[in-house]
């Protein structure tokens, strides 16, 4: 029987619960909030509620209009890439397996909504202070920037895993 250290992290799992929770935000955000409404305080004026449709990719980047089957193709590439990158992951490496899946499910819950509506991507959490605002997000932009920067830490902690020991 294998040692639990040599067991993958779940994918395909991962990214399953990371599509359903965005999933189900969306469209409780879709069935409470509307569109072009006044935002709805949640903790003060620093996180509302807001639903916007943002038909581009982060930070509204937009590809004229071929924006929505661009960021279709980009968004399954993505998943296929980080998939294969998974399966190359070392088995111990259970914190690079989950980036990698928190990543895949967040960039397949966007693509779930371009896939849906010519509308864009669902957007709902809005944060910032006065006029100073975050780009309003989703579930999805969470596991995605969350996973990219475990992603990032994995990287990191290997190269400095593999740096040689400085010599006297």
């Amino acid at each position: 029987m294998p040692r639990s250290a040599d067991r993958r992290v779940p994918f395909w799992g991962v990214l399953l619960i990371t599509v359903l929770l965005d999933r189900i935000t969306k469209v409780i955000a879709e069935r409470n909030l509307v569109w072009g409404d006044t935002p709805i305080p949640v903790i003060g004026e620093f996180a509302r509620w807001r639903l916007v449709y943002n038909p581009g990719a982060a930070f509204g980047i937009h590809l004229g209009s071929f924006s929505r089957w661009a960021f279709m193709a980009i968004a399954c590439i993505a998943v296929v890439l980080l998939y294969r990158m998974w399966r190359e992951a070392e088995l111990a490496d259970r914190f690079r397996q989950l980036a990698l899946s928190f990543v895949a499910g967040g960039a397949a819950g966007n693509l779930i909504d371009r896939i849906i509506s010519p509308r864009g991507v669902v957007d709902f959490i809005d944060i910032g202070l006065g006029a100073t605002r975050w780009p309003t997000f989703n579930i999805a932009d969470i596991a995605v920037s969350c996973g990219a920067i475990a992603l990032a830490l994995s990287f990191w902690r290997e190269d400095a895993q593999r740096a040689p020991a400085p010599t006297a």
